[in-house]
């Protein structure tokens, strides 16, 4: 691959966390310009709860790696905290933002496992604010749960049959998944056994996975809702997962994000056991909220580095290229042809 730069040095790439594992009282944001704060290990932004694990990096960001010049028939968006905006990318042709869609945030989803989505892709912002686009921003319908009863969302998935699959992040439903069969009308509610729910993903079976934490916000829990099932069953992993990230399939593995440590773990998942098959690590990140895997990539949404970054995949290693256009706290992201 061409590229016209070059990373800085290692010591500028070096996270730096504030301590989200110790405690339940809150820690001192770590900029003035962000009113945030730590409750146990999840982030709280303006009040809000966010799925990020620490807030953005002070440091300089490695220098941009241009990708090369040639067509591909996509889009990709970074979307960013709630209540901002989600940035638009036309990927590899350039790294540079080409439009924005305002007043969302969160994460995103499509209507494919992994890849680039058909035409279409989700962004869940709010409780009221659960809306289907056209590529590149066109939206097409909006679906709602009760704040009240419910709580505010934090994911969302598709199975290959058209069901959406959204997460409740807190409130009173904290940690349950609500599915919208055929993407439509008011949802079922699932309970699973987080009081937290961060993200989720469907396999290629129709099985439904989540993640998040337990209600001591330390202990990190992965869940299963088998396909025709109603319960969500807890699954235990090999390995030690810290802080929950992206679910999602991979066409091979269900992958499994830790924020913390800065990879993708690839599992294998046999009744209630996950076992670790692969990782793959995301050097130079600081913090990739959502993962979207594509073709070939993965892309992250960088709330550490406030950019989005193209990785390898299932290669990993350095970026292959970053983003660079309009970015606050990135939560999200996701891929869809045009």
């Amino acid at each position: 691959m061409n590229t016209t730069g070059l990373v800085k040095c290692a010591g500028a790439l070096v996270a730096v966390a504030i301590c989200s594992a110790c405690g339940t009282s809150a820690v001192a944001p770590s900029t003035a310009t962000i009113d945030a704060t730590y409750v146990g290990r999840t982030l709280f932004v303006d009040g809000r709860p966010v799925t990020a694990a620490r807030l953005p990096n002070p440091l300089p960001r490695y220098a941009t790696i241009l990708p090369e010049r040639h067509a591909k028939n996509t889009y990709e968006y970074i979307i960013n905290d709630y209540g901002t905006y989600a940035g638009i990318f036309d990927y590899p042709k350039s790294d540079k933002e080409i439009g924005e869609i305002k007043d969302v945030g969160g994460q995103g989803c499509t209507n494919v496992l992994s890849g680039y989505g058909k035409k279409t892709f989700w962004i869940v912002a709010a409780y009221n604010q659960i809306t289907e686009y056209k590529v590149p921003q066109k939206p097409l319908k909006t679906l709602s749960i009760s704040y009240s009863s419910i709580g505010s969302p934090s994911s969302c998935a598709m199975d290959s049959s058209g069901d959406l699959a959204v997460g409740i992040l807190y409130g009173k439903g904290g940690g349950d998944v609500v599915i919208f069969k055929n993407a439509s009308g008011s949802g079922t509610v699932y309970t699973t056994p987080m009081d937290e729910e961060f993200f989720d993903g469907y396999d290629n079976q129709g099985n439904l996975f989540a993640d998040g934490f337990s209600g001591d916000r330390s202990g990190f829990v992965l869940a299963e809702l088998p396909k025709g099932s109603t319960k969500f069953e807890k699954v235990t992993t090999s390995n030690t997962v810290e802080f929950p990230g992206s679910v999602q399939w991979d066409g091979k593995y269900m992958a499994v994000t830790d924020q913390d440590a800065n990879a993708i773990y690839q599992y294998t998942i046999s009744g209630a056991k996950a076992t670790l098959e692969g990782t793959v690590a995301l050097s130079g990140s600081s913090d990739c909220a959502q993962n979207w895997i594509a073709k070939n990539v993965v892309f992250c949404a960088d709330a550490g580095n406030e950019d989005g970054e193209v990785f390898s995949y299932p290669g990993g290693g350095s970026p292959l290229a970053v983003f660079s256009g309009n970015f606050d706290l990135p939560l999200g992201s996701v891929a869809a042809k045009k």
